[in-house]
Formats: structure tokens, sequence, C-alpha cells
């Protein structure tokens, strides 16, 4: 652990997912020194790589709680910041669409909920309106609510360019760094890890799906984790086409349901599910649940029976018996707790960052100001807006068009793949139609041909 060597932390981050990274970003641009503890290869290998990469307004969050307002302040923050980091937005809206009378009977209340938490912009759809907005939509759908600044992100070119800018900022990050215990030394902790001993002021715990199992080392955890897994089904190319906003459904009291949207890299998919289980790491899918999905994308739209399947996968939530996030500041133990954010992570994870850089403020003393920020764009992965293919190169993944040029950028860096999944979550290589069936071998053989020169 040649990075850490000699030295000690401010803060040290447990959790390379989204919302850590955003912490990890947000306290290395106030100045504090920063390490980030991953336990697996890459960043965003846990439950952030599963997310539906939407950016909500916050307008069913419950009202008045810390989550509705880190998704407010991590919606605003960024559209603020996204075009300096090279981050697309797809600009949708979503319509919560009401498929029986009864469902109908509670879009008022949507409505309402929404303008209650400042989404004033949100409102009732007649029936006549809604067929003109998604005329590919059933004819079963009798009305819906729509919300206006609901829209499609990247899922992981932001976490990534989170990493990047607090790298810029002299944080360092360890992969494949798990963290197995920890004790109080004077004025902080020294935390045990697989590859030795890394000592902070702070212990931010943004551990995710093992959040209470990091939690034991501060305290006996008073949350557990039941992690939800969500499985999705994504369709063929042609199927964005059918559908022009993100379709929710009305929610239920234990999950807002499944949902159609659009995704950044042109296609169209349908999910998650909410199934508690206790594997907190690999999420798998069933053909029985895929096809129930399925079934009712088509259901929805039609005209999807005429469209083949690209891909189908699944992700696992860090979900606690309690309704909000758990955040908390543990003053005498130099530990905030930062557990129990389900789907609205993505969104809400730099609003969760501010509100963690408060607490710290609160507890542990002022953060400095490091002066002008660093900026530092990521290359785009998302249709609509330029890629490198079309400069020419050597294309190596035809499904989705990633060069050579690209799989190599990924290797390189402040932050370079250190898997295939990151390899894939930074370039969509052996992401597309064939699943890898006709590239994977020439991807594999340039990551084994960097990897060995950087060995």
């Amino acid at each position: 652990m040649s990075a850490t060597a000699g030295r000690r932390f401010d803060v040290a981050v447990i959790g390379g997912g989204v919302v850590g990274l955003a912490i990890l970003r947000h306290f290395s641009m106030a100045g504090l020194r920063c390490v980030l503890l991953e336990r697996g290869a890459d960043i965003l290998s846990g439950a952030s790589k599963g997310n539906s990469a939407l950016l909500h307004t916050g307008f069913d969050a419950p009202p008045d709680s810390l989550e509705l307002a880190c998704i407010k302040a991590g919606y605003a923050e960024y559209l603020d910041i996204h075009e300096k980091l090279n981050l697309p937005i797809t600009r949708s809206s979503a319509l919560v669409v009401g498929w029986s009378d009864e469902e109908c009977s509670k879009l008022n209340g949507i409505v309402g909920k929404a303008h209650e938490n400042g989404i004033g912009d949100v409102r009732l759809v007649g029936r006549t309106e809604l067929a003109k907005l998604e005329p590919s939509l059933s004819t079963a759908a009798l009305g819906a609510v729509l919300v206006p600044g609901e829209h499609i992100i990247d899922p992981w070119s932001a976490p990534l360019a989170y990493a990047r800018q607090a790298i810029a900022h002299g944080a360092v990050v360890l992969r494949a760094t798990e963290v197995t215990g920890g004790e109080r030394i004077p004025d902080g902790w020294s935390l045990k890890c697989a590859l030795g001993t890394v000592q902070a002021r702070i212990v931010i715990n943004a551990a995710g799906n093992f959040g209470d199992l990091i939690e034991k080392i501060a305290r006996p955890p008073p949350f557990r984790i039941t992690p939800r897994k969500g499985q999705f089904v994504v369709f063929d190319k042609p199927a964005s086409k059918l559908v022009n906003a993100i379709i929710l459904p009305v929610p239920t009291e234990r999950t807002k349901g499944v949902v159609l949207f659009r995704t950044c890299f042109g296609n169209l998919a349908i999910g998650p599910t909410a199934e508690d289980v206790e594997e907190r790491e690999i999420a798998t899918t069933d053909t029985a649940t895929l096809e129930r999905l399925r079934t009712r994308a088509i259901e929805m739209v039609p005209d999807l029976a005429n469209v083949g399947v690209n891909a189908t996968y699944a992700g696992l939530r860090p979900a606690s018996r309690f309704k909000d996030y758990v955040i908390e500041a543990l003053t005498d133990s130099n530990w905030i707790t930062v557990a129990g954010i389900r789907s609205t992570g993505l969104t809400a994870s730099l609003g969760i960052a501010r509100h963690v850089g408060r607490l710290y403020a609160e507890r542990f003393g002022e953060l400095p100001n490091a002066g002008e920020p660093v900026w530092t764009p990521v290359a785009n992965l998302t249709e609509g807006r330029h890629r490198p293919y079309m400069d020419g190169g050597e294309i190596v993944c035809h499904c989705e068009w990633v060069t050579r040029a690209e799989i190599e950028g990924a290797l390189e860096g402040p932050l370079p793949a250190k898997d295939l999944g990151g390899l894939k979550r930074r370039t969509r290589a052996m992401m597309g139609r064939c699943q890898g069936f006709n590239c994977s071998a020439h991807v594999e053989a340039i990551l084994r041909e960097k990897l060995r020169g950087t060995a």
C-alpha cells in the first residue's frame, strides 16, 4: 500500500459507489487530505453499477425528509456542473400513469405532494393529452401526472468524474482494499485493510450493501441492511423510439414499482423489481421475473412485442427498515454514517456530500477553502452527442461503436479500469446486442496487454 505509506489522512471514505465518490470529491475539493477504500477491484462494483440512471426532482419523496433535501440539492448541483465535467443529460420528463380507476384516484394526491415538495410544474394530464404525448402507449392508460423535470443521465460517467476530480484535488483511491476492522487511536482511527492499515482522523462509512457490517467497527449498528434486488430487461435500440418520457407507475407503500425508460445509450429498459434478499454482492436474474417484466412492458407499449431483448441485468440497493436515509455524525467516535441510500442515490449523491460536509463542519471543524476547482471532464459515452468512432479509427465493439482508442484510454490515466466490468462501464464495450460474442476476445486481449504493462 505504497500510496499511503507514512501518510495520515484527514478523512477516510469507505465505499467506492456514487455516494462515497461524491463525498470524496466534496471533501477533497474543500482541501482535506482524503483516501477512499473500496473492496472491489474497481469503483462502482457494488450497488451503483446497477442503477437506472434517472435524474429525479424529488416530486414523490417524503415531504420534509432528508432524502428530499439531498435529492433537490443533488439535482441542482448536477445541472450546475454537468457541462464542466462533460456529463450528459437527456431532458425527457416523466409521466406517472394510471392504468385503473383506483390508480387514477391517487393522481391528484401525487400532484399535491409534488407541489408540497416545491416541484410546482407538476400537473395532471388527461387521457387525450396523454395519447398525444405518448402515441405508442396502450389505450388502457387512463391519465397521468406530468413531471417535466425528470431526466435521463449516464449511470457511470458521473461517479467516474467525481472520482477523477477528487484525485485532481489530491485524493487517493485504493481499490481491492476491503476494510476488515479498525481501532481507535489518538485523534482518529487505524483501519485494518486487505493490504495493510490506513490512518485517518475521521472515517465516513458509505459502504452501501455492507454498511451495517462496517458500522460494527464504530458501534453496534442501529440499522440493518437488507439488500433489495432489482432486475431489469433492456430492449433493442429500435424500442427507444416508442417512448418519449419516463413512464412511472403509481407507487405502492413498499415500492415505486417498475419503470419504463429510455437510456442515454439508445435503448429502452424496464425495471427494477423489488426483492429483499440476503445476498450482498452478486445480483442474479431469473427467467420467470424477466419474462414478467417483458410482458409488463408489452402491456404498456404493445409495439414492444416486435422488438427483441438486448440484455438483462440486476442490481442490489442497500435498503434498511427506515424510510429515510440514515446519515449521522458520531462526535465522540470521529465517525460519520451514511447508510440506507436506495434508488435515489445517484441524483442525491452530490446533495448527500454537501449534507455530510455540513455535519463535519458542525462536529469536527470548519472545512478549509481549497480555492478554484480543477475540472476533469470525462469522455462521452452517450447517443446524440459526438463520439470517437465518428472521427474514424479501429472499431472493436461494433454493437456499441467502441474504438480501440477508447478502450486503451480507459486503461490509462489517473483512475484506469482494473477489471472487465470497470472497462465496460467506462466504454460500453461488450454491452451491446451480442453481449461481447464478437468482440470479447479482442477486448480481453487489449485489457491483458495493458494490465501486463502496468503490473
